[in-house]
């Protein structure tokens, strides 16, 4: 028990604040910049999956073909999202993708909130596109259905958690070796999974990005914190699990991922 915590103590000394220079250094705004095209790629493919699916059928997202359809467009988006991104920024696509690293140590404060801003941009810009370029059509916001709020923060930690230990294995490991190859189809796939998972109950977000662009441009706030608190906590415990147990602690921190 005393080495969990002396691991775990260790961990969190090598997170790292940085500073507000970061904000202007050109590799951090080039970084920055790309995390804003992936996520608009990512949003406006899933989202835009779920509006022409209405508009074709009239059924709603939650219906069996509609969350199979919600599955391949998000995972297809995904795994195009990452791999644009992955040699720029990481292909981080999600906030909390970026917290989990952050409290793995993987990157710093200062340039966590710069990709996070861009990840918000990036989904706000475009569920405005989605409206603008589909004649107004509505954007559908995330929702419960049929499950309690606090059933829907566990669905959000437990998904995401999946998600960024996927992350971890795949892309952070400096163990990974040519698995890292993989590690966008592996992020996609896993992404799909829990939408056939979790759509039905919670919209399966997994990332609070992809929650605050429909939201705002439809502006409906309901429950909308547990698309932040879920992923956020599953993220970050994933980080902790991964970096504190799997990972050899004579790497180098800060990776570019």
């Amino acid at each position: 028990m005393n080495s969990l915590a002396l691991a775990i103590e260790k961990k969190l000394c090598r997170v790292a604040i940085g500073n507000h220079d970061e904000f202007r250094q050109p590799g951090a705004v080039k970084a920055a910049v790309a995390e804003f095209i992936s996520t608009l790629i990512f949003v406006f493919a899933g989202s835009g999956s779920g509006i022409a699916y209405n508009k074709l059928t009239g059924n709603g997202p939650s219906s069996p073909p509609g969350l199979i359809a919600a599955s391949i467009a998000h995972a297809f988006g995904l795994f195009v999202a990452v791999a644009v991104g992955a040699n720029i920024s990481g292909g981080h696509v999600n906030p909390a993708v970026t917290f989990g690293l952050f409290v793995g140590g993987n990157i710093t404060l200062f340039r966590g909130i710069l990709y996070i801003i861009a990840q918000l941009l990036g989904s706000v810009v475009a569920c405005l596109l989605l409206s603008f370029t589909t004649g107004g059509l509505e954007i559908p916001a995330f929702a419960l259905s049929g499950v309690s709020v606090w059933s829907a923060f566990v669905f959000e930690i437990v998904m995401t958690f999946g998600l960024v230990y996927t992350v971890y294995a795949t892309a952070v490991d400096p163990k990974k070796g040519e698995i890292g190859v993989v590690a966008p189809i592996a992020i996609g796939f896993i992404v799909g999974a829990n939408i056939l998972a979790g759509g039905a109950f919670t919209g399966a977000s997994m990332n609070p990005a992809v929650s605050f662009g429909p939201a705002l441009v439809s502006f409906t706030w309901t429950h909308h914190w547990v698309y932040w608190a879920g992923p956020l906590v599953g993220g970050g415990l994933a980080g902790i699990v991964y970096e504190v147990f799997f990972i050899n602690h004579s790497h180098e921190p800060l990776s570019e991922f």
